[in-house]
Parts: C-alpha cells; structure tokens; sequence
C-alpha cells in the first residue's frame, strides 16, 4: 500500500512524561505506517524549554502562525516541586497559555462517545462542549509573597503620566497577593470564536462568570458577548432557530447537571479548565476529551485536554506495566490531519484521520481498551490492555479499513 503523501507539514510540538512515550507509539504504530508524514518539529519537553529559556514555545506558536495547523503532546506547567526535580533555571510559566496569547484564540474541548462508557450523570444524552477563553487571567498573573504588614495598591499609570489607583488591601502581617488582567480585543475574540462556532455547529450557546461578585473584571467579558451577540449575531441565531443566553457560573453548574447536553458551555480561562476536566470524567475519562485551540486569524492547535500522566511514567521508568488511555492524544493527530487534509484540498488525508477515528472507537466497542475504561464500562467480556498492546489492536483495526 503507498503512503499519503502531504504537502504542507503539520507544526509537530513534542511533550513530557508518560504522553511523550505514548506521542512515539502512536506515530510509529498508527502513523507513519501509513502517512509521508510531514512535521516541522519542536521539542517543547520541560528539559528542552529550561534550555532555551523558552523560546521554542515561542517559536512552536510562530511556526503555527506560518504553517496554520499545529498538533501538540501534554506538557508539563512547573510547580516548585518541578523546579527542583529538573533543576530549572525559573518556575516557566505554561506552555499552553504562551501559545494561546501568541494565537489569541479560543479552546473548544468535547468529550469523545463510545458505546459501552456511559456518563456519570444520567440524563445526558449528547456531548457538551467547553469553550476556554485561551488568554489571560491567572494564566498570565503577577504574584507576589507579602513579608509583613503594609499596603499593595493597583496602579494604572496612563500614556501623559496622569494615574489611578486603588486598595488592594492593607496587611497586618505576612500574605500573599496577585494581579490578573485581560484584553478586550481578546475577549472579543473569544466571544466571536463561540457565537461562529455555535452557528457552525447549530448549538445553543451558553455563557457564565461571577459578575455580581467582580463587578467590573468579570462584568465586561459579560458586556462584550452582549454587545457583539446584540450588534452582530443575534438575527443570525434566531434564523438558525438557536439562543444564546448569560447566566452565573453556579447557576450554570446546576443547570449543566440537569441539561442533555448538547450545547457550547463558554467559560473564562481559568473555569474552562477546571470544568473540562470534570465532564471529560463524567463522560467517562480524563484521557477521552479532544480540544482544539481556533484562532480568529485561522490557525488550528490540536491536542488532549488532559496532562502528562505523570504517575505512569514513574511505572514506565520502573520497567512496569502501564495500561495508559492514548485516545484524546491519537484525536489530537486525526484532527490535525484533517484540517491539513481540508486546507491542502487532500481528501485521502482526511479520510485516513476518519478512518483512525473509527479505528479506535471500533477497537473500544469490540471489548478492546486500556483499563481506565474497562474499569468503567457496561460491556461484557472486555480485555483489559496495556498501552502497546492497546495501540496493536488499533493498528489491527485500521489496516481492516485500509483495505
């Protein structure tokens, strides 16, 4: 069988820990059997960024600008712990959040369905869609450890010199304190991103934050999706028979639970995250949730919603066992090829990202998965696999639809 042939590369960014091994297993078992495969590679692994400073995150999301279609591995967001284990030069700050500044785009992340892993919550009976803002907030804070008691103002100091200040609060002893900020052109961004892809995908659109409490930080991302939905949207979702509507971020929560699913949940940086991860569980597994970051400009990066599984690599290094679910990290690279297969009018690219789709979806519903699902699902007779084993099974599957 000859091997798809691309014509544009894919920007490649390599990761951390146990996903760096499954990002090797999935290229040589499922990919390059198969594809010409064409990559303009960045190593984005911890030891890699603390030895060029960083700069190839930069450069990675460059690269995406220029090529316009990225696929990336989980990395690692060091804590003080990680700046010890890899004696790094600085706690560097996520990768994630220095490639969504550069992009200024929106994360869409959507739980993958397969038969026999059921939803925790009952009721719901179509996927739910997270819409990250990817810029900002406590993602791109400042912080700072108070010593002692004293005074932390916020100042705002204009162009001609003139300034504006006020109290953050005045400490009677040690604390600690930080600064979070955003851009209207992003949240801007961000609410266009959501009102196109709600109309794209004809799904209702649902928006929260706590503006009663941040009156004015949380109230303007309220009062942008209100005046762009008013002046630019809404005659179009009343044509395609779909609403849009702001709520409270707990009342939303309450809501969410009692839903069926099917819409887009728009959420603040911070809030898309925590809350991705909780229905990529309720939906069955941390490692079964795609998420793909959409720039308004045109560019597409691709990657699992969840972290390194850094508990298995420890196993990995030990020479032990690991069943780790590759899903979410094999859909990273089917929707990246797709969109490379979509922009360089290559159908046999984007019929093979189908075809691997299926391939691990049929591979699950035949009884075949790692253990993190068959501890959950409803189907009988199910086997249990590890890792390479898991990604055999896969392999064996797609060369049936190859055919």
């Amino acid at each position: 069988m000859s091997k798809i042939v691309m014509t544009t590369p894919l920007v490649e960014m390599d990761g951390d820990e146990m996903t760096r091994i499954l990002w090797k297993m999935i290229k040589d078992e499922l990919l390059l059997p198969f594809i010409d495969l064409k990559t303009e590679y960045y190593d984005l692994g911890l030891e890699h960024r603390n030895e060029t400073n960083d700069q190839v995150t930069i450069d990675s999301a460059k690269a995406t600008e220029k090529y316009k279609v990225a696929v990336k591995c989980a990395t690692i967001t060091p804590n003080a712990a990680r700046v010890e284990e890899y004696n790094l030069k600085e706690m560097w700050k996520s990768p994630n959040g220095t490639i969504r500044a550069i992009l200024d785009g929106t994360v869409f992340r959507a739980p993958i369905q397969v038969k026999g892993i059921d939803p925790c919550v009952r009721n719901w009976e179509k996927p739910i869609t997270i819409a990250r803002h990817a810029y900002g907030d406590v993602y791109k804070a400042s912080e700072m450890k108070i010593p002692g008691a004293g005074k932390v103002e916020l100042v705002y100091t204009a162009e001609d010199g003139s300034t504006e200040s006020v109290l953050v609060h005045e400490f009677k002893g040690p604390g600690v304190v930080q600064g979070m900020h955003n851009l209207s052109n992003s949240i801007a961004s961000f609410a266009r991103s959501c009102f196109t892809y709600a109309l794209d995908t004809k799904q209702e659109l649902w928006f929260a934050t706590k503006d009663t409490i941040s009156k004015k930080y949380d109230h303007t991302f309220k009062d942008i999706f209100q005046e762009i939905y008013d002046n630019e949207f809404k005659e179009k979702f009343e044509a395609a028979g779909i609403t849009y509507f702001y709520t409270l971020i707990d009342d939303a929560v309450a809501r969410v639970m009692k839903s069926k699913g099917g819409f887009i949940w728009a959420c603040k940086n911070y809030d898309g995250d925590v809350m991705s991860d909780m229905l990529s569980s309720a939906f069955g597994s941390l490692a079964m949730m795609t998420s793909v970051l959409v720039s308004p400009k045109g560019y597409y990066e691709y990657e699992a919603a969840h972290g390194t599984v850094q508990r298995h690599y420890y196993k990995y290094l030990n020479h032990e066992e690991t069943s780790t679910n590759p899903v979410a990290t094999i859909f990273a690279w089917t929707g990246a090829l797709r969109k490379r297969g979509e922009l360089d009018n290559l159908p046999e690219l984007m019929a093979f990202a189908d075809k691997l789709e299926k391939a691990t979806i049929d591979t699950i519903e035949g009884g075949e998965m790692t253990k993190d699902l068959a501890l959950i699902t409803s189907l009988t007779d199910v086997k249990a696999l590890n890792t390479e084993d898991f990604m055999k099974a896969i392999r064996r599957t797609l060369e049936g639809l190859m055919q």
